[in-house]
């Protein structure tokens, strides 16, 4: 059983902190709209938590507008954030509304690799084609920024000597494998957005998103972290589907939107910026024993996984040079691995597992 309320301490602290560290920027946001789509994902509610907090440091309101289409059934966790937002559920080309936007902060997609399998065709139509029409048929004359979400699998599995990895690397992307319907239709999104801005000047900014987790991911969400937290603290064991080597860079979300919120408001248009910690680089058989500790020494337990070509086109090694989001945005992530952990892990054990640690 799963507690009834999703904001506490530990998010509105996030939320403070995003806010205290953005400082004077913030006030871009007094009295404009602003439109969050897919804003029941994860970084959705991460987002509305943020907007839900800003409005006792600002003199003028923000007026928020979410879209979401439900496609991915999972429990809503923004019901703390949206009494006074205005809450539209369907396609975003079918229910857009007739407003003049300020900022749009366009969430909408398929981000985890269980979901975008089961869902190859949406996951192009969300990421590119609809993106595309989107752009055509929103009203866009007071648009200040939109901002356009990539990833950091749109580099593939890099060769080791391009890791790090900046912005400039081309990428080694499969165009046919089981994941190809999500990397190679966030490639085409940048392209898109790039040729939009060329062409009509539209404020369009791009963020490639290095392996997020934190507060409002769901247990059910399948990434990594949640499942190895699912089972944890269900099982008392962590499953490993692989040998354990792959490694990736993990940042804390609370430092992701801001850096995410950086860009929007202060970016370059058209240009992609890496958000990520590269500071955090860990073996996916590290995380586990790092989680095991955090959760009181529960075993390992490698296992094949049932999912077919569940390792197919898995980058071995995924890490961000992050110099030009430092250089023109003044990004500069400060959560490491471990207090991260801490704080999800406090965060899920109050709201999907109250009653067994007595919360």
């Amino acid at each position: 059983m799963q507690n009834e309320k999703y904001g506490n301490s530990l998010t509105s602290e996030d939320a403070k902190t995003i806010i205290k560290n953005l400082g004077v920027l913030v006030e871009h946001f007094s009295g404009k709209k602003v439109l969050i789509t897919g804003y029941r994902g994860f970084l959705g509610a991460n987002f509305l938590s943020f907007f839900y907090h800003l409005k006792e440091e600002l003199n003028e309101k923000v007026k928020i507008y979410c879209i979401d289409n439900l496609i991915v059934d999972l429990e809503d966790v923004t019901k703390d954030f949206i009494q006074e937002a205005n809450i539209i559920h369907g396609n975003c080309l079918d229910v857009i509304p007739d407003e003049k936007f300020d900022y749009i902060i366009h969430c909408a997609g398929i981000a985890s690799p269980t979901f975008y399998r089961k869902h190859p065709l949406e996951t192009i139509k969300v990421n590119a084609i609809e993106y595309w029409e989107l752009l055509d048929k929103i009203n866009l004359t007071n648009l200040k920024g939109f901002l356009y979400f990539s990833t950091s699998e749109i580099y593939g599995d890099p060769n080791p000597k391009f890791i790090p990895t900046d912005e400039d690397y081309r990428g080694n992307v499969s165009c046919i494998g089981p994941r190809a319907c999500y990397d190679e239709s966030k490639r085409l999104g940048e392209t898109i957005s790039v040729s939009i801005y060329q062409e009509k000047k539209i404020p369009i900014k791009i963020v490639r998103p290095f392996n997020v987790y934190g507060p409002f991911m769901r247990k059910e969400d399948k990434r990594v972290i949640p499942d190895f937290l699912k089972v944890g603290l269900e099982e008392k064991k962590i499953i490993l589907h692989s040998d354990g080597t792959p490694t990736r860079a993990f940042c804390y979300v609370s430092d992701a939107v801001e850096g995410f919120l950086r860009v929007l408001l202060i970016g370059k248009p058209a240009r992609p910026y890496n958000i990520g910690n590269d500071k955090t680089e860990i073996s996916m058989k590290n995380m586990a024993q790092l989680i095991s500790e955090l959760l009181g020494n529960i075993k390992l337990e490698f296992k094949t996984s049932n999912q077919k070509d569940y390792l197919t086109d898995n980058p071995q090694k995924r890490c961000p040079v992050i110099l030009r989001a430092k250089k023109e945005v003044h990004y500069q992530p400060q959560i490491d691995i471990k207090k991260g952990l801490e704080r999800m892990i406090k965060w899920y054990k109050e709201k999907y597992f109250y009653k067994e640690f007595d919360l």
